[in-house]
Formats: structure tokens, C-alpha cells, sequence
């Protein structure tokens, strides 16, 4: 019987490379060889386990590969084998009314968890030499390289964010944390017109900020972000701040910085997930408003695949590490030091 390999999570760091069945492809479906899969903040927790899952599961949901068949009923006209292409937007149920509003970044049934047809075990997959994929969940790349190409669902999810706050020419941004998706939201701010502050402790990462782009760089742990953002903008505070951090502390640090009529977008997860106060009275006199932003769409998918196939965008220098599959303990072990921006699984 052919086999292929794939990353099995069995429990808290305990995780296998096993051989699995090759999967046989159905006539509505199309098979992709991964060739490169990044290993998100959503993974790690998995590793370290604070996220918890129900083991065995496979890991993956950065994917770039390449199409090796294709079922008898897709559309020959979309698809060919070798093209290349990103795989996203499968949590969703595709049924339920968000989805059906356009919306499936907020589906109802938003599943991290399912068993996916041609896997031995349930979850996203990625980590894993072949995938079945629905050819609606997959967006054709060129131009860069797998590696790149598998940070294409983070930025799709930094696109769905930046339009979420909708910023416009001249806008101050404020972008609380300077990892990776921090990076990539400053990157898409500058696109916008804005003038960026950046905000992280990591001095490092700022200075990395600062030479892509960012106008000005604070570390709060020696500045008062509050005071540093009505400087710059003559007391009139941000248009917008996003806090990429899972820090509740943060929320208020946002809040301060913000001008009248502005948005503050929560666009990470937050670990623990413990309740902030705030004033309603002074979100209530000055216009604002708190927005929360989670995963992506097609739409947003698409985009990304065109910006990062153009050069509009450039992830490279957020790849800090390239591992091989059979090397993946170490890359998760790498991952989770808190020094990196992605770490990417080579196939």
C-alpha cells in the first residue's frame, strides 16, 4: 500500500511522524502535494498545551503546495496538475448564514477540529505530505517560493484586520506588538496612507519595524505608549491601534491612545482570557469603538495570494527558520522559544 508521512500531535510535546494511507482522490476533489507549511501561535499552544485539542491530531493550516490530481468532476478549466497554490478557509461549514453572507471568517460552526476526508486523524492537516482539498478552498500562487507562500493565510487574516478597521489616508495607526502579524499589519497600515507608531518591548523587533517602514518606534516598558501617540499627533490621539499581543493588560494601553472617532481592533487571541474594564462613559463621549477580528475569507485569500505573487507585499523577512519534516521536533521546539516570527516546515 502507498504511504505518505504526516505529523501526529499524541499528546502535550509528544509529536510522531507516522506513515498514513496515500489518499485516493474522489471526483469532486483535487490532491496537493504540501510543500511547505508555517507553524503558527495556534500550533504551538497545541504543542505546549495550552490549546487544547482532543490527541491524536494533526497540525497545519499555513499550507503551500502543488497539485498532483485531480478528480474526474472538478473543473478542468480552473485547475491543472503542477499548478501551485495555498490552502485556506476549510474551518468554516460553508452553510451556515455567515457563510452564506460572505462571511465564513465568523462562521457559526468555525471548526479547527475536523476530519478531513484522506486523513488518518482529525484536525488541519498541513503538517502532512498530501492533502485532499475542496477546490474552493484553494488559491493559485507564482512567483515566490513555497516557504513565502505558506505565510499567505496570516497575511490574508492582517488583510481582513486592516480593512476591518478601514484606514484611510493620513490616519495614525498604532500596532501594539511587533511579531510577526504586528509586521504585517505595519506593512499593510503603510500601504494605506498611515502613519505608523510601533509598540513592543523587543527593541529588536522594533528596529526590524522601523527599517521596513514604521515612522516612529516606542518600548513601553520606558515609555508611556499614551504619551508618546498624543506627541506625535499633536493631542488629537490614533485613528486606529491594533493590539496584536495575547496581553489583556494591553486593551486599556490601546484605549488611552486612541483619538476621537477611532478603532481599536483586537486582533489576537487572548491567553488567559480574563475580563478588561473600561470606561463606557468615555467610549461613549469620544465616538469610539472596540472591534474584534478573527481568521479570513476568500476574498481576503485572494488578495493575499496577488499581493505576495506581485511583491506588493514581502514576507521574507519574517521566515526566521526553515526546518525539514523529519527535523519538525526541532522546529517546534525553536518555535516556541518566543524569538522567532515563523518557523516553516520544508517538504
Amino acid at each position: 500500500m502507498k504511504t505518505m508521512k504526516t505529523a501526529v500531535f499524541h499528546g502535550v510535546k509528544k509529536l510522531v511522524i507516522e506513515d498514513a494511507p496515500y489518499p485516493e482522490v474522489p471526483e469532486n476533489k483535487i490532491l496537493i502535494r504540501v510543500e511547505a507549511c508555517a507553524l503558527c501561535t495556534w500550533e504551538q499552544r497545541v504543542y505546549t498545551g495550552v490549546k487544547e485539542v482532543d490527541f491524536p491530531f494533526i497540525g497545519g493550516h499555513e499550507i503551500a503546495g502543488k497539485i498532483v490530481d485531480i478528480g474526474d468532476k472538478v473543473d478542468k478549466r480552473a485547475w491543472a496538475i503542477g499548478d501551485k497554490v495555498v490552502h485556506g478557509t476549510f474551518g468554516s461549514c460553508g452553510n451556515c448564514y455567515h457563510c452564506k453572507t460572505g462571511n465564513e471568517q465568523n462562521c457559526l460552526h468555525f471548526d479547527h477540529s475536523k476530519h478531513l476526508e484522506g486523513l488518518p486523524y482529525k484536525g488541519m492537516g498541513g503538517l502532512t505530505q498530501y492533502m485532499l482539498a475542496d477546490p474552493k478552498h484553494l488559491f493559485k500562487y507564482k512567483n515566490i517560493s513555497p516557504e513565502e507562500a505558506a505565510l499567505t493565510e496570516p497575511l490574508s487574516a492582517v488583510i481582513h484586520s486592516v480593512e476591518t478597521a478601514d484606514i484611510q489616508f493620513g490616519d495614525t495607526v498604532v500596532v501594539i506588538g511587533c511579531g510577526i502579524m504586528g509586521q504585517l499589519h505595519i506593512n499593510l497600515a503603510l500601504k494605506r496612507g498611515a502613519i505608523v507608531i510601533a509598540s513592543d518591548m523587543n527593541e529588536e523587533r522594533t528596529a526590524l519595524a522601523k527599517k521596513l517602514g514604521a515612522h516612529y518606534t516606542i518600548n513601553p516598558s520606558k515609555e508611556e505608549l499614551k504619551k508618546v501617540v498624543m506627541k506625535v499627533t499633536d493631542g488629537i490621539g490614533a485613528q486606529a491601534v491594533f493590539n496584536t499581543t495575547p496581553i489583556d493588560s494591553v486593551v486599556q494601553e490601546g484605549i488611552d491612545a486612541l483619538g476621537n472617532t477611532a478603532k481599536l481592533v483586537l486582533y489576537s487571541s487572548f491567553y488567559p482570557d480574563n475580563p478588561v474594564a473600561f470606561s463606557p462613559d468615555t467610549l461613549h463621549k469620544k465616538a469610539t469603538q472596540i472591534l474584534g477580528t478573527a481568521n479570513s475569507n476568500s476574498k481576503d485569500f485572494m488578495k493575499a495570494t496577488k499581493m505576495m505573487s506581485e511583491g506588493i507585499v514581502d514576507v521574507k523577512p519574517f521566515i526566521s527558520e526553515v526546518y525539514d519534516l523529519k527535523d519538525i521536533v526541532k522546529a517546534f521546539d525553536s518555535s516556541i522559544k518566543g524569538d522567532k516570527y515563523r518557523v516553516v516546515i520544508r517538504f
